[in-house]
């Protein structure tokens, strides 16, 4: 018999859970005076009363290392024409993720990018060690949306994309 521990194959295991479309967002903070985020597609809406959202940084992230002594973030959804923004902010050491991008701060202080389609200004509320990631629970204080019908950015089997209603 084969020890699971050994014989499991993350590569696989990444290839299958690619084949589940994820939206994407940026999450946004301060690290001390200065605005940081990174790209997550690991984030889910957990309760309704109280309103609670989550997210699941790598233990390794630097950035979130950086903006967790705050206790605060924003979740900024994107839409379909934000890729290059998607992409920038997923690298690792880019000191520069916040060039050219618009943002005004929030209840928090976070940074809310002005073109996301959907924002969430939260608290946190509890930090849990999963693995090789946190799972960072939010209370949501504040949140709007965009008013017109703009089109999600979605990740699918590592690459980007659209949504198209299914009739």
């Amino acid at each position: 018999m084969s020890d699971p521990e050994t014989s499991f194959d993350s590569a696989h295991f990444r290839q299958v859970m690619g084949h589940f479309p994820t939206g994407v967002t940026i999450i946004t903070g301060m690290a001390g005076d200065t605005p940081a985020g990174f790209t997550i597609g690991s984030f889910t809406s957990v309760s309704l009363d109280p309103p609670l959202v989550g997210f699941l940084p790598q233990t390794t992230s630097d950035t979130w290392a950086a903006m967790a002594p705050s206790a605060k973030f924003c979740v900024n959804v994107l839409s379909a024409a934000q890729g290059a923004a998607c992409w920038r902010f997923a690298k690792k050491g880019v000191d520069d993720r916040f060039a050219d991008v618009t943002w005004h701060p929030g209840v928090t202080g976070s940074p809310i990018l002005d073109e996301a389609i959907a924002w969430m200004d939260c608290e946190v509320e509890d930090v849990h060690t999963m693995g090789d990631h946190y799972f960072v629970l939010g209370r949501v204080l504040e949140m709007s949306h965009s008013a017109d019908d703009p089109q999600p950015l979605l990740f699918y089997r590592g690459k980007l994309g659209g949504y198209s209603l299914h009739e």
